[in-house]
């Protein structure tokens, strides 16, 4: 199958575009290489002649159209999008043109290439999208997101992707456009970019800077490995029900603070300071505006129609992405020094 990734240079595209080269398919990888991308992150299959890149952003229609006539995919995967939330209550206005217009231009190239094309039952228009659209959640643990758990998004960025899910919908109702959807809790791993919570406390703790936990740091989040997400996305596009949509969640709930005590912990076994404890660098901020409480992903539509459940717990995972950092130097150290990175951002309200 041929691929057409957008945001392949990402965290989670790069993901996807790994493991899909992996498995056999072809992959152009569309992406505008904005401040969180890098090519690094696909270096492993950019000599693979089943490989082709585009930089091109998906604002801009002509190059859509110019990108799927030249290449001809088979199915679409959009990733590509603004995604960090502080960096939206900052400038919410890059979340709006990218993630709300861009998907529209998306999706009308992808009509319009679809319809030259005859129609082809086969194509498929994956969007991915995050579990931010529904809100916060009480703490009960047995409330979760299901798929029909109504949108309520509380910030410009988780704002901006409800939008863009409902365009998705809108097309396939008005336009009968093959689309798939899915929705994830937070993703960590390896290659991501050093603005996000983990990375922040990995980098931070090796410093010997503060470890920002957001307010009391009960915010609690369903934890989800990036690899895991790559292939429950593939399995979406290739097996997933037309027109429906999937949670996928690492069924792996902790707080903040747990989970950057136990980001302490592996540091402290790994690479062990001179004297005393990582979890001693834990420093308390001021919380973000609107700070949704709890996100927690009921995944049980695509447990059962898709068979499919996460590889690793949080705590393998978050071993294997703390040994990756300290082994990949080379790759994080340039990054800190883009525009933002290591800064407070989001907290004008």
């Amino acid at each position: 199958m041929k691929l057409l990734v957008t945001g392949g240079a990402g965290f989670i595209g790069s993901a996807v575009v790994r493991l899909a080269m992996a498995r056999g398919h072809e992959v152009i990888n569309l992406d505008a290489l904005t401040y969180a991308a890098c090519l690094d992150n696909v270096a492993s299959v950019s000599d693979d002649p089943r490989y082709a890149f585009e930089q091109a952003d998906i604002r801009d229609r002509a190059a859509l159209d110019r990108i799927f006539a030249a290449h001809q995919p088979d199915a679409v995967m959009h990733l590509a999008a603004e995604s960090h939330v502080d960096r939206s209550i900052d400038g919410p206005g890059d979340f709006i043109e990218t993630n709300i217009t861009g998907t529209y231009n998306m999706l009308e190239a992808a009509r319009a290439y679809w319809t030259t094309k005859g129609k082809p039952d086969g194509f498929r228009f994956h969007h991915i999208s995050t579990d931010e659209v529904f809100g916060s959640l009480p703490a009960d643990p047995s409330v979760k997101f299901t798929e029909d758990t109504p949108y309520d998004p509380r910030s410009p960025y988780s704002a901006s992707k409800a939008a863009s899910d409902h365009l998705v919908r809108a097309w396939a109702e008005t336009y009968g456009l093959p689309v798939v959807l899915t929705n994830c809790s937070n993703n960590y791993g390896p290659y991501h970019f050093p603005e996000k919570l983990v990375p922040v406390i990995i980098l931070n703790a090796l410093a010997g800077k503060p470890l920002p936990i957001y307010g009391d740091g009960s915010n609690i989040r369903d934890w989800l490995f990036v690899e895991d997400h790559a292939d429950a996305l593939l399995l979406v596009l290739e097996k997933g029900a037309l027109g429906r949509s999937y949670n996928i969640g690492g069924e792996n709930e902790r707080t903040n603070l747990e989970l950057v005590r136990t980001l302490c912990g592996i540091l402290d076994d790994l690479r062990p300071k001179a004297a005393g404890s990582y979890a001693d660098q834990i420093t308390f901020v001021t919380d973000r505006p609107g700070h949704d409480a709890r996100y927690a992903i009921d995944p049980t539509r695509i447990r059962a129609e898709l068979g499919w459940r996460p590889s690793v717990t949080v705590e393998e995972g978050l071993r294997r992405t703390v040994q990756w950092y300290l082994d990949n130097e080379a790759w994080w150290r340039p990054l800190q020094e883009r525009h933002g990175v290591g800064q407070r951002l989001g907290i004008k309200a």
